[in-house]
């Protein structure tokens, strides 16, 4: 396979028109307020908020690319590349290049050259391979294109090997969870977006996975239709389904009825995993319904920032932080998996 990605193209070039058609300028630091929320300029608080969440990752971040706390991992080092990202600063000469090199090169050095696996876990590794998609073509790295196609091939082997056509923490389970299925669906959409060949079946194999979890109420169980369903498992279930183009499945009408009419400050322990998939959830789901749930929200989260540009969370400061600054990065629509 050829990597020469057709998405490619002037990261300065995309940031300017998109600042142009908002009406809103930028400085040196390229996309200070840009973007658009249904063709309104992101407003200059939410802006601002999010470079202070970005200078606390870039201050935070260790010489090898990773950051300590919490769940350390190339999972978490690929939330914040795409937060990074995300907001249309240049990823080449931008501020925030260099800490987008470190993170690339910390999870490519996790990589198993042998079968693509980026461990500890599939929950690091879809996210890590989220990330390398969404940095091809967008990063000059030759390395990132194959790293990204044998990150699939593992994927696509693991669900082919696992009887309930999902995926859990290895990938040699035979069990399987739609937490850690989500971030591997979500992961395969972003791949192919990038040119990656995956086959429709994966998907559908994964969506019946899905409706296998799903309980009596349209809530989303974990590993199967029984112990109760969770914002965070709902949220995933929607966004799954939406990005799947699958809105016409049982698993998305039923999951989007329950998602609607959550409120956004629940989540539980799982505040910021809950926010980051259900900014998506909204978003494909219904942009009128997301425009009212992401008014709510940017709020909330403006308010739990900490002075140094953090949000803090049970599962570490980097994960929490990232997830955040994801969530309100659907406001920009500059990363291609946040595109309709």
């Amino acid at each position: 396979m050829r990597w020469n990605n057709p998405r490619r193209r002037d990261w300065r070039i995309v940031v300017g028109a998109v600042c142009f058609a908002s009406g809103v300028g930028y400085g040196p630091a390229m996309g200070q307020g840009a973007g658009a929320v249904l063709g309104q300029p992101v407003p200059l608080a939410l802006d601002a908020a999010y470079v202070r969440g970005l200078r606390y990752l870039a201050r935070t971040q260790t010489p090898e690319g990773r950051w300590p706390d919490g769940e350390a991992g190339p999972g978490v080092a690929g939330l914040a590349v795409l937060a990074m990202l995300a907001r249309g600063d240049d990823p080449e000469a931008g501020p925030w290049a260099a800490s987008i090199r470190r993170a690339l090169e910390f999870i490519l050095a996790h990589q198993n050259p042998a079968n693509g696996y980026i461990g500890p876990s599939m929950y690091h590794h879809g996210l890590a391979t989220l990330a390398l998609a969404e940095a091809y073509g967008a990063v000059p790295d030759p390395r990132l294109g194959p790293a990204l196609d044998r990150a699939v091939r593992l994927i696509l082997a693991a669900q082919l090997r696992n009887p309930m056509g999902g995926w859990r923490y290895s990938p040699d389970a035979q069990d399987a969870d739609t937490t850690v299925s989500g971030a591997q669906v979500v992961a395969l959409l972003a791949a192919r977006n990038a040119g990656v060949f995956v086959p429709d079946e994966a998907l559908d194999r994964a969506i019946r996975f899905y409706q296998s979890c799903q309980l009596g109420d349209g809530q989303m169980g974990y590993t199967g239709p029984d112990g109760g369903g969770s914002p965070a498992r709902n949220a995933i279930a929607v966004a799954v389904a939406a990005l799947s183009r699958r809105t016409d499945s049982d698993v998305f009408r039923r999951a989007w009825a329950v998602l609607r009419t959550t409120d956004p400050r629940e989540g539980g322990g799982y505040f910021f995993y809950y926010l980051y998939y259900a900014a998506q959830a909204f978003f494909q789901a219904d942009p009128a319904a997301w425009v009212s749930w992401n008014s709510h929200v940017v709020r909330t989260l403006l308010e739990l920032q900490g002075s140094d540009g953090s949000w803090s969370g049970p599962h570490g400061t980097a994960f929490s932080t990232s997830a955040a600054l994801l969530t309100l990065a659907v406001n920009y629509r500059l990363l291609p998996i946040y595109e309709r």
